[in-house]
């Protein structure tokens, strides 16, 4: 569906923030981005939807082809979905309006200045009603809790029609019992349509539950790339773990085995 050839990036201060990554994404599959805050989750995400361009390598789209021509990139960003952490609404607007700003890529700019056609307004409804919303449709988007607001972001990149949806921390400013119930959501309906999802998260017990596999990322190098029931416990220690905690830890290691007494030891001798 969407193939990455040795694509990096480096931004203007020299900063590279994605090395080498070669990967394939293969339709309908549910993938999860796990790694620490800095890690290179987020450009990966941007860089998928064009929103970043590589420095160097090439990414190929299924009846698309290479994304370095700006029409081809047009092309795949209409039929890709975003969805925010921040969910990037306009308070303003009622749910029905913000859905609907995910039509403008199918039209022209001039176009754009008018009313858009009541075939796309009946199309946003059908998403808000996927996403148990279409009573809130008129609701101002300032009014709805943070759970419902990303349910319109979802219904936002589904009223695209997407090959492809991209979520960069999705869930991260929501309780858990709400984070839970929008994965539900769009797990099931990217399974429904057999829409690719990329998912960047940072709970590994989500990644567990929603995920078909995981790709974990460390100072912008993807390090682990494996199926859910690949994924262990370890794995999941090593994403997390800093460079710094684990020369610590090395070194605590070290010097507790030539150290004597041992501090159990010790404590036994004293009592």
């Amino acid at each position: 569906m969407l193939a990455l050839n040795r694509v990096a990036v480096t931004y203007g201060n020299g900063t590279q923030a994605l090395k080498p990554t070669s990967l394939k994404l293969a339709q309908g599959q549910f993938v999860v981005l796990l790694g620490r805050s800095g890690a290179g989750k987020s450009t990966l995400i941007r860089t998928l939807n064009g929103l970043v361009a590589p420095t160097s390598g090439s990414i190929i789209a299924d009846g698309v082809g290479s994304l370095d021509g700006e029409r081809a990139l047009r092309v795949h960003r209409r039929r890709t979905g975003m969805i925010f952490q921040q969910h990037q609404l306009i308070g303003r607007l009622s749910a029905l309006d913000n859905v609907m700003t995910g039509r403008l890529g199918y039209h022209s700019s001039f176009r754009t200045l008018f009313p858009l056609p009541r075939s796309d307004r009946q199309l946003g409804l059908e998403c808000l009603a996927r996403v148990g919303l279409l009573d809130k449709a008129l609701v101002r988007a300032d009014q709805l809790s943070g759970g419902q607001q990303q349910r319109v972001g979802i219904a936002r990149a589904l009223v695209q029609q997407p090959r492809l949806i991209l979520a960069d921390e999705p869930v991260a400013s929501l309780d858990p019992e709400t984070a839970v119930e929008v994965l539900s959501q769009l797990r099931h309906i990217c399974t429904t349509d057999g829409i690719t999802a990329v998912i960047s998260l940072h709970q590994i017990d989500l990644a567990r539950r929603f995920g078909d596999r995981v790709i974990a990322m460390r100072d912008g190098s993807v390090v682990a790339d494996a199926s859910v029931e690949e994924l262990t416990d370890q794995m999941c220690a090593s994403i997390y773990r800093s460079e710094a905690s684990g020369r610590s830890s090395q070194q605590a290691h070290h010097h507790s085995s030539h150290s004597q007494p041992q501090p159990v030891a010790a404590m036994e001798a004293a009592l």
